[in-house]
């Protein structure tokens, strides 16, 4: 590790304790993994708990799997902080023209980059781990998923809305949850799969205009950027195409009244970050952005509970 700032980036969770209690040169590296921002292994551990409540009402089990749950949980973390990593890596020469980036460990000088390709490899092996306690479907899928990750980082170079590839990989759990249980892909779980995509582009979109302005000097392509005065209704359609796509998918598993209820206050909380969403702030925008973990732990906690409500019926 090499000298730099030992100062948290502009989103990071205030007064989180890695900053107040991790030791100076564990720092860097946990903030590489991003886990003074836990709003991301959030988002990409949410999809998967959906998808195995769904499965569990599908199959008429009493709940989802604790184990898999648990599973999920650790992998979630170890991915979210392989990913950030990775594309922290990528981007190392771009994240240091962007206000919000610059302090990142990277540009910042505070790591090595072959430092950082080690802590990658590192975590994605605990990534690995997890994976291979599933079926052999569920191994192959989850092994699929690196094919987003890996291009992701570079479509923010040609691609106008690279939301879409974020898409492809942070709802890949709404899969995993589904063939852990089952052993297979079916149909509930592709319309799961479209709907978290089309969430992902929309919380995401909230999330880059905090950036807007620094990505039109940097050249770094964005939903936000691409849609211009029309962001609010472009996250609009994005999640009434969310809630159409998860509705199909409950209907098809067949979810109950309380799923039903589950989703119907999901769908409430994206209409209220959309009525709420002001693309000229910035701090707005983070804490809607934020607040889809509360969104996603709404309608996980309506799956959940119809699981349990239809399995002891």
């Amino acid at each position: 590790m090499i000298a730099g700032h030992d100062r948290p980036v502009a989103d990071a969770v205030r007064g989180h304790w890695v900053d107040r209690h991790a030791p100076a040169r564990f720092r860097p590296y946990l903030r590489l993994a991003r886990i003074e921002r836990p709003i991301g292994w959030w988002l990409l551990l949410l999809p998967c708990w959906w998808s195995a409540a769904l499965a569990a009402t599908a199959v008429g089990r009493t709940g989802p799997d604790p184990w898999h749950m648990l599973l999920f949980l650790v992998g979630a973390v170890a991915m979210r902080g392989a990913g950030s990593t990775y594309n922290d890596i990528a981007d190392r020469d771009l994240d240091g023209r962007v206000e919000r980036t610059r302090l990142r460990p990277l540009p910042s000088g505070q790591i090595r980059t072959r430092d950082a390709a080690v802590f990658l490899a590192l975590q994605a092996l605990v990534g690995l781990a997890v994976l291979l306690q599933f079926n052999r479907v569920a191994i192959l899928v989850g092994l699929a998923s690196l094919a987003p990750v890996a291009i992701y980082p570079f479509m923010k170079r040609v691609m106008p809305v690279p939301q879409v590839v974020l898409g492809l990989a942070f709802a890949w759990g709404g899969l995993m949850g589904w063939v852990g249980l089952t052993g297979s892909l079916d149909a509930p779980a592709l319309w799961l799969y479209a709907g978290t995509i089309a969430w992902v582009v929309g919380y995401d979109t909230i999330y880059a205009v905090q950036d807007i302005e620094d990505d039109e000097i940097a050249g770094i392509k964005s939903s936000a950027r691409f849609f211009g005065p029309w962001v609010r209704p472009a996250v609009g359609a994005c999640f009434a195409v969310t809630v159409a796509a998860i509705a199909v998918a409950l209907h098809l598993a067949g979810a109950g009244p309380v799923g039903m209820i589950g989703a119907g206050l999901f769908a409430a909380h994206l209409a209220w970050q959309v009525w709420r969403l002001d693309p000229r702030d910035g701090n707005r925008a983070l804490a809607l952005f934020r607040s889809n973990r509360d969104a996603g732990l709404i309608l996980f906690a309506g799956l959940a509970l119809d699981a349990i409500w239809q399995g002891l019926a």
